[in-house]
């Protein structure tokens, strides 16, 4: 959405089934949430994201069930105890980590420019599967 990801990225997003999950959602709706309502540029922004998840095909977004949320609560504390997260990088590491082994889960490889996390992450549990970028 900000176009900062590569051509060959989006060339590869272009041809592939994409899936969801309703964690990106509410990171997007969290975005929405702390935009200044007075800022010029909030209006498209908000645009944007909504035209995003409008987007997103009902059938292809899918949330984690107890069993994810339970194992990603216990892989986030370890992920925060060994990078040092503290506030809201607690919060985005229990994301991150339910991102990941839903996507296990499901069979799916996670698409994330965050390396530093999901190389760990990928080391703690080598069976799950994430496709790194870097941005423009």
């Amino acid at each position: 959405m900000q176009d900062r990801s590569p051509q060959i990225l989006d060339d590869l997003i272009a041809e592939r089934q994409v899936n969801h999950s309703t964690v990106a959602i509410q990171e997007l709706m969290h975005t929405v949430g702390v935009l200044n309502p007075s800022d010029a540029r909030t209006a498209t922004v908000i645009d944007v994201i909504g035209r995003q998840i409008r987007a997103m095909p009902p059938h292809r977004i899918f949330a984690p069930d107890t069993d994810v949320l339970g194992r990603a609560a216990l892989l986030s504390g370890i992920l925060c105890r060994l990078q040092g997260y503290e506030k809201d990088g607690k919060l985005r590491a229990l994301q991150d980590c339910v991102l990941f082994l839903h996507a296990q889960k499901l069979g799916l490889v996670v698409l994330t420019a965050n390396v530093g996390d999901y190389d760990i992450l990928l080391q703690l549990i080598p069976t799950g599967r994430a496709l790194f970028y870097r941005s423009k």
